[in-house]
């Protein structure tokens, strides 16, 4: 069984939504944020999307672009990223990564060796904003049989036709963007986005999950009554990065000022049906 799927069996039976924070590797350079996502379980993560950046994310607002920029000029790279995941692992063999990104990067660095380096290292599943289901065969297939989850976005504009190609070949969860747009913008209606996820789960069989736009522990727990996965990313890197910039000499501030967010939506969300 996979991490994922074993994670949300358990959060199932515990009747709770999983929270889901994403923060980008490199940002601001590898060290940090590998201390950061040490620390994330402790404080309320079921599962971790790890941003992996590029120089044109076309679906990122200007908080997680920014994040990206950072983490580029630090020299961050793909193979850097699988590297912080391997530090991850030594230390827990039990919390799900995500890897979060465009395709480009993926493809320079060679599909087939990506994968078998990806569960080398302890990646659980990929998130390719790019790379719709027409492509499978180039990222999606070779993820899915060497036992990576690939794990696909539908939008409010994912109509019913073209629904069934977005699942198909879909494991792990499904994410619904719960506004059309970037990151960051403001997030969608409650009962829009629970009509939407009750769609989802149907039409895949899938613990579905929404992201973008929920920035306080307020929004999350309202989402989290009825999502099986609640994904925050925006409100965290701009914490991050706020913090750093306050204090640019004390990295440990800032790594405390993410993990104080994170245990506040981390408490909301599992108050949410309490």
């Amino acid at each position: 069984m996979s991490r994922i799927k074993a994670r949300f069996d358990k959060l199932k039976a515990e009747n709770r939504a999983a929270f889901i924070p994403f923060i980008m590797a490199g940002d601001p350079d590898g060290a940090l944020s590998l201390e950061l996502l040490k620390k994330l379980p402790g404080a309320g993560a079921d599962l971790i999307e790890l941003g992996v950046a590029f120089t044109d994310p076309m679906a990122d607002g200007p908080s997680i672009a920014a994040a990206g920029q950072r983490a580029l000029k630090s020299g961050q790279t793909l193979r850097k990223t699988l590297e912080i995941v391997r530090s991850f692992r030594a230390e827990d063999d039990e919390t799900p990564i995500i890897l979060m990104g465009y395709y480009n990067p993926f493809y320079s660095y060679g599909p087939e060796k990506f994968v078998a380096d990806a569960k080398e290292a302890g990646v659980d599943g990929l998130i390719i904003v790019d790379l719709p289901p027409e492509e499978d065969a180039e990222l999606c297939l070779p993820a899915r049989a060497a036992g990576l989850d690939f794990i696909r976005l539908a939008t409010p504009t994912t109509d019913d036709e073209r629904l069934p190609a977005v699942v198909r070949n879909t494991s792990g969860f499904v994410y619904y963007v719960s506004v059309a747009g970037i990151t960051g913008k403001a997030a969608g209606q409650t009962e829009t986005v629970k009509g939407a996820l009750a769609r989802l789960r149907t039409a895949s069989g899938l613990p579905a999950a929404v992201g973008f736009g929920i920035k306080t522990g307020e929004k999350a727990r309202e989402f989290a009554a009825f999502a099986d996965a609640v994904v925050v990313g925006s409100a965290l890197v701009d914490e991050f990065a706020k913090a750093l910039e306050a204090n640019p000499g004390e990295s440990n501030n800032a790594v405390n000022a993410v993990l104080r967010l994170a245990q506040e939506i981390s408490g909301a969300i599992r108050a949410a049906r309490v």
